[in-house]
């Protein structure tokens, strides 16, 4: 907008750690003056703030395309994101992340991407594309990336692997930060990490992990997404530790995504007792220092990227502008049920982002699988006195366990046995022809049915879990027939949600997605699971960085040896 305009309401600064009444006047997309009013000269109910900062993201979790992803974000107040598309890079390499990208480009929202540096994850597991350290720098030579993403291989890193140093040194070379990713590394291994000049990990699941690292001057990511849920661990670092800490959902469902987004964090937080401005600076100010973004913290010459909440407790975002558009008018509590497209007869909130269109782009080759390809021969999978090796699911953490359990065996087969909950997971390798890798899993607790999805961190190969063999079948060839998305089985019921992007995202209307979301996640829990996101967490099942058992296309894997099971 080039007509200057002013907005008057109480004014949270946060560097001076103070509220009072003030007019902002914006012009040339940037915050031209602020100056003290009178209480009596407010024109705008609530509080303006600058806008939130989610500090490391996968879009393509929220299976949405950047510009959908966008159009609900502004909602909650969002005006930026850290933004790692390692997933459609696994898919589909350097034309994956022009199409982030691009795609961002078309929407007044400021998406920081970074250049992936895991791709792929490992070894022992198949993708669609490779990124090496010459692509990557290429990329970090783009004004368009902003960082090195998330380093998965910390044993590259300890054992300075050359390719992985390159990757460091290209980004240090483009004075750009390096993110971080080291689950569960503490001590002197944690401090090698640290010095190889990696600057934030968002895997600390344990308060005594984060204060490890933050002790060798790492900046600690407080995660809270849809699987993987930190922030209780965590939230005391918030007061602490309030120049080290940032926030970040890192993975985050269509259906989570409409409900909020980093505003949820700030109520948590206040509602624990922590210093309101400890937490705006958590949210809203320390992303943009460290990655250097071109985001406006509400001060003279900033780009005019700020919101208005009704209070300081519940963060209702009422209005939200980035580069002084607005993009959310009014939008009050007086009309409550306005973002949410569940209820009956109303109509969703419509974001004045609009829906930009996108035209797919994947990498998909398999043919349906049959019964018989996912037999589980006893003479084929590992055991020890009839008892087998199983993945142990853990609801909100992205880390599994491995245990020992008594299989059920039907004519010379390991079978699923939803009796002691002890399924059968199987992944099937989308990018060519193999044999299926099968495994079993604890606690997604189905009586019956089956779910699969192309969702699979971070090959995304089909992931699949189920109570009986012909459901998995049914599961997993109704997401080949689609050539990519998310399914679910019960008897001769069937739903699919299609994601032809990559097989991650769509390019559908996304409070429309959400819904199907919704209403095929429903379909997931009734088959008895209590998982709080079945999908999600089934995603992860094949995340071999991550330990402590997993299951790859090439074969079960055990996370804490770095090796696969014989």
């Amino acid at each position: 907008m080039s007509t200057a305009y002013t907005v008057t309401a109480l004014l949270v600064d946060i560097y001076n750690k103070s509220i009072y009444p003030a007019r902002v006047t914006i012009a040339n997309k940037k915050i031209a003056s602020i100056e003290a009013a009178a209480e009596e000269d407010i024109d705008t109910p609530g509080y303006i703030m600058p806008g939130f900062i989610d500090s490391h993201v996968h879009i393509e979790s929220s299976m949405l395309i950047p510009s959908e992803f966008a159009r609900i974000a502004v909602l909650h107040g969002t005006v930026a994101t850290v933004s790692d598309p390692h997933e459609i890079a696994n898919v589909c390499g350097m034309e994956g992340v022009q199409f982030m990208i691009e795609n961002g480009k078309q929407v007044p929202f400021k998406f920081n991407f970074g250049a992936p540096s895991c791709v792929p994850a490992t070894v022992f597991e198949t993708a669609g594309a490779s990124l090496d350290s010459n692509e990557v720098a290429q990329l970090l030579a783009s004004d368009d990336i902003k960082y090195l993403s998330e380093m998965m291989n910390f044993p590259g890193v300890l054992h300075n692997d050359p390719e992985v140093m390159k990757k460091i040194a290209a980004a240090h070379r483009a004075g750009k930060p390096v993110d971080g990713h080291a689950p569960g590394l503490t001590g002197a291994l944690a401090k090698q990490y640290i010095e190889a000049g990696i600057s934030t990990d968002h895997e600390c699941f344990t308060l005594e992990e984060a204060v490890d690292k933050l002790s060798y001057g790492m900046k600690i990511i407080i995660r809270e997404g849809s699987a993987a849920k930190n922030f209780e661990a965590l939230a005391d670092l918030i007061d602490d530790h309030p120049n080290s800490i940032m926030f970040c959902s890192d993975d985050k469902h269509p259906d989570s995504l409409v409900e909020g987004h980093i505003n949820q964090l700030c109520a948590r937080s206040v509602a624990k007792g922590l210093d309101i401005f400890n937490i705006l600076k958590v949210a809203c100010i320390n992303p943009v220092h460290h990655y250097k973004l071109n985001v406006g913290t509400l001060r003279v010459g900033d780009p005019a990227d700020f919101i208005v909440v009704e209070d300081l407790t519940h963060f209702k975002v009422t209005q939200t502008y980035i580069d002084g558009q607005p993009l959310l008018i009014n939008n009050s509590s007086k009309n409550p049920d306005i973002t949410n497209p569940n209820i009956e007869g109303v109509t969703p909130f419509k974001s004045i982002i609009p829906s930009v269109a996108a035209t797919p782009i994947n990498r998909f080759s398999c043919k349906p699988v049959t019964v018989e390809d996912l037999q589980v021969h006893i003479t084929n999978y590992p055991q020890k006195g009839g008892l087998i090796p199983v993945i142990e699911a853990l609801d909100g953490q992205l880390i599994t366990n491995r245990i020992m359990m008594k299989g059920l065996e039907i004519n010379g087969e390991w079978i699923s046995n939803p009796e002691t909950d002890c399924l059968k997971m199987v992944v099937v390798n989308r990018y060519h022809m193999a044999p299926v890798a099968k495994a079993f899993i604890k606690n997604f607790g189905f009586r019956t049915g089956a779910i699969a999805s192309t969702v699979a961190h971070d090959s995304h190969n089909i992931v699949a879990v189920g109570a009986t063999d012909g459901e998995l079948v049914a599961a997993i060839n109704a997401v080949i027939a689609a050539e990519g998305g998310i399914s679910c089985v019960k008897g001769s019921d069937q739903k699919v949600l299609p994601l032809p992007v990559a097989g991650l995202m769509s390019t559908e209307d996304g409070f429309e997605i959400a819904n199907q979301y919704t209403a095929i996640d429903a379909m997931a829990k009734s088959l008895g699971s209590k998982l709080g996101a079945p999908f999600m967490t089934l995603s992860f099942m094949a995340l071999l960085v991550i330990p402590h058992l997993k299951l790859s296309d090439k074969g079960l894997f055990d996370g804490d040896r770095f090796s696969f099971l014989s």
